[in-house]
């Protein structure tokens, strides 16, 4: 979202709002305290962005300095640096510009909104406007929630649908965003779905026939389909998950790895939407005794999203399971996948060989194809052929020749690899080695002059080199071939917003490893569903292949002297890292525990 208000000085409009700006009164701090704050200084002020950031406490004057000529080299403006750069929060930069210009600043995460504010110009209209009525103001003013005060358009269009003066306060982009998809999905709530009074002829026709007519696109089971697909995706879901149980059916979503409830669908309605669903991905939808397995894509806020589409055949009926691929979702480099320094050191080294093998291991869901693409985003810069075989394709590189495998057709892993290898290649990266055949042909391929990145699913790091040796590729081949195995896990990372210090015992500390740090605790608020945690961050274990370890590997030695002498070599293991990640403030012992808990036995 822009906000020219970043770096400007105030508009003579600005200056109008802000002049008309109450004095500081009870009736002010009461509102404070639901989420509303005055200003310390009423009307506008000639000082930039960071100066009243430096004013506030929330910079110091240096920090401020390197933003604003960063803005100029990057010709942007002063306060988007100040958040991208991690100097400011959302909510700190909301709290800066309403200083600035003398408004009310609104945390929209504590503002008790009023509805009949709200549907004075509708949902549709405020995301058009990207602002919100959130209520009335004493003096009976529409109190307008935006995150760019200085577009006086979108004041005066406002004040002319409503017939109400407006009274500008200003609130963060981000907790504007989350307003705006909460509010664009009430009127499609899944609430008022199962109310509908048509529900009961539709379900029925579902339960005889098998299907719900794609014509109908009125129908409140396609409807609901739409609007639980189009909630999983804004709330950052990776799967969605329908359960038939005895009764209703639930529907759940994995969110930073945790599955937490969403929905409740009446019995009466189930077999609709899972026919429905069946029917999106090209299933038959009579068959409902076996597992099948799907993809189709949707389109959700102008973003191409692919779904991949699993049915279990369940004592209480049939499931589905939806796996979410994100494309507007991409990975920038490296850097921003969390490796510490010396990690991302190792793994840079690796990738920058001309041939070889790099893997990547974890289970299910930890973040290898991201680690991948990460690499991808490296190599490709025009002067090597790159070709990669994925089930599926999740992210489109420009540039990049991407292969989707179609076992229907023929297309696996193995026959795919072995075909780039005639397609004069200098990169390939394949998905996922989950066969002998495959792992034989990437191997050789490394070995011929190939760098060759893939997956492969083990607990840790120096597993996966055994994992090679037991499906038959000969120790000579691996301890030649491979050249660098990174092993990962995802953690929640602790919300911004509501972390706290957490009192723990200097004995607990040092039973973790953890002595003399501060550890924070997972709070909960609005702006994190109240879980603590909002978004995940990596933990990584990176072992490189020296010339120790390809004797041990020639010897057959054992996964725990490989260990031994990796750590000796300087690998830090994966649970060493995510105390690292407790001592920097940005997860918890808990999730750490969670997470590695099962590396210590």
């Amino acid at each position: 979202m822009a906000v020219s208000a970043l770096d400007t000085p105030a508009t003579p409009a600005e200056a109008a709002s802000a002049d008309s700006s109450p004095e500081v009164s009870p009736a002010v701090h009461e509102r404070a305290q639901k989420g509303l704050y005055p200003a310390r200084e009423g009307g506008r002020s000639s000082r930039m962005i960071g100066e009243v950031a430096v004013d506030l406490g929330f910079a110091e004057r240096g920090e401020v300095d390197r933003a604003v000529d960063l803005a100029k080299e990057r010709r942007k403006q002063t306060g988007e640096i100040l958040v991208q750069e991690g100097i400011l929060r959302q909510d700190q930069l909301a709290r800066v510009v309403a200083e600035r210009f003398g408004l009310d600043y609104v945390d929209l995460s504590v503002y008790d909104i009023d509805m009949g504010a709200v549907q004075l110009i509708g949902p549709e209209a405020a995301k058009r406007y990207q602002a919100v009525p959130i209520g009335f103001a004493e003096d009976g003013s529409l109190l307008l929630a935006t995150a760019d005060p200085t577009n006086v358009l979108t004041v005066d269009d406002i004040a002319m649908i409503t017939g109400r003066k407006v009274r500008v306060a200003v609130a963060s982009g981000e907790d504007l965003g989350m307003l705006l998809t909460r509010l664009a999905g009430m009127d499609e709530s899944i609430e008022d779905i199962l109310e509908e009074e048509h529900e009961a002829e539709v379900a029925a026709r579902a339960e005889a026939e098998g299907f719900v007519e794609e014509a109908d696109n009125d129908a409140p089971i396609i409807r609901l389909v739409h609007s639980v697909i189009a909630q999983a995706v804004q709330q950052g879901a990776s799967d969605i998950h329908f359960n038939p149980e005895e009764g209703d059916a639930k529907v759940l979503f994995r969110i930073d790895g945790v599955l937490a409830p969403a929905a409740t669908i009446k019995r009466r309605m189930a077999t609709g939407v899972i026919s429905r669903i069946k029917i999106m991905a090209d299933l038959d939808i009579a068959e409902r005794r076996l597992p099948q397995d799907g993809r189709f894509a949707v389109t959700v806020e102008g973003r191409r999203v692919d779904i991949r589409v699993v049915t279990l055949p369940l004592v209480y009926g049939e499931g589905v399971v939806l796996r979410i691929l994100d494309k507007g979702v991409t990975v920038q480099g490296l850097q921003s996948l969390g490796m510490g320094t010396d990690e991302l050191e190792r793994f840079e080294r690796a990738i920058a060989k001309p041939s070889g093998a790099v893997l990547v291991t974890g289970p299910t869901g930890s973040g290898k194809s991201t680690t991948l693409y990460g690499a991808l985003h490296v190599l490709n810069d025009g002067d090597r052929s790159i070709l990669t075989i994925e089930d599926p394709v999740e992210q489109r590189i420009p540039g990049i020749k991407q292969m989707q495998i179609a076992p229907k057709a023929g297309v696996t892993f193995d026959v795919g690899l072995r075909s780039m290898l005639r397609a004069d290649p200098d990169v390939i990266m394949v998905g996922e080695i989950r066969d002998r055949e495959t792992a034989h042909i990437a191997v050789e391929a490394a070995l011929t002059g190939h760098l060759v990145l893939s997956t492969l699913h083990t607990r840790d790091a120096p597993s996966a080199l055994g994992r090679l040796i037991d499906m038959g590729i000969e120790p000579f081949l691996v301890s030649s071939a491979i050249d660098c195995i990174v092993a990962q896990r995802l953690v929640r990372q602790l919300c911004e917003h509501c972390k706290q210090p957490l009192e723990v015992a200097e004995s607990v500390l040092a039973e973790h490893d953890l002595a003399g740090a501060q550890p924070l605790n997972a709070v909960g608020c609005s702006r994190c569903g109240g879980t603590g945690y909002r978004g995940r961050l990596g933990i990584y274990e990176v072992m490189s292949v020296t010339e120790h370890i390809r004797a041990l590997i020639l010897e057959r030695a054992s996964v725990d002297i490989m260990v031994t002498v990796a750590v000796r070599e300087g690998m830090r293991r994966l649970r060493d890292d995510g105390l690292e990640k407790v001592r920097q403030g940005l997860t918890t012992i808990a999730e750490i525990e969670r997470m590695t808990s099962s590396l210590l036995a």
